[in-house]
């Protein structure tokens, strides 16, 4: 006899899905504008906003609507997800500058390298921190308010105690 296990596990990307819902402020959206975006294929939002759906960070109408759940969403930013998606470092390269190294926290901590998203056009070097999933900087690229939400999220993922803290002080004025 085989048992299957029928739980199913939240993506990184079912995150920034969810993110960009909240952007897109009751916009109308396809799967295929979305993925487009976000760089990712049509299926895969699809498989994303119904696995967000299960973790009720999104919710469905019984008409197709879907609207992000901000103080679910926020919740699992500011306590979860830091272990659920760990921050993964690398070597030195060629990137698009995040976390707490990021545009949108100029001035406010003076890092000794600025970690980066490794791009081969990217025009900071600093040590890698790998994004979400591997597309995501040319979907952060596309849509600075994303890019501000995501290196965020790197600065909780990532950061010291302070840079924690501010970055979760932003996603909380960000996600009312």
């Amino acid at each position: 006899m085989r048992l299957a296990n029928k739980q199913i596990s939240l993506r990184p990307q079912d995150l920034v899905v969810a993110l960009k819902l909240v952007l897109l402020r009751e916009k109308n959206f396809t799967y295929a504008s979305l993925g487009a975006e976000l760089a990712l294929a049509p299926s895969e939002v699809h498989a994303c906003i119904g696995r967000a759906v299960l973790a009720r960070l999104v919710t469905q109408s019984k008409r197709g609507g879907t609207t992000p759940i901000n103080s679910a969403i926020r919740e699992f930013i500011l306590h979860g997800v830091r272990y659920a998606f760990p921050a993964v470092s690398g070597p030195i390269t060629r990137g698009m500058p995040t976390a707490y190294g990021a545009p949108i926290f100029k001035g406010r901590f003076q890092p000794d390298e600025t970690p980066v998203w490794p791009m081969l056009d990217g025009q900071a070097r600093g040590p890698a921190l790998y994004p979400l999933y591997p597309s995501l900087p040319i979907a952060a690229a596309k849509d600075s308010q994303l890019y501000d939400i995501l290196t965020m999220i790197d600065a909780i993922r990532a950061g010291a105690a302070r840079e924690r803290e501010f970055a979760g002080a932003l996603i909380a004025e960000r996600l009312i």
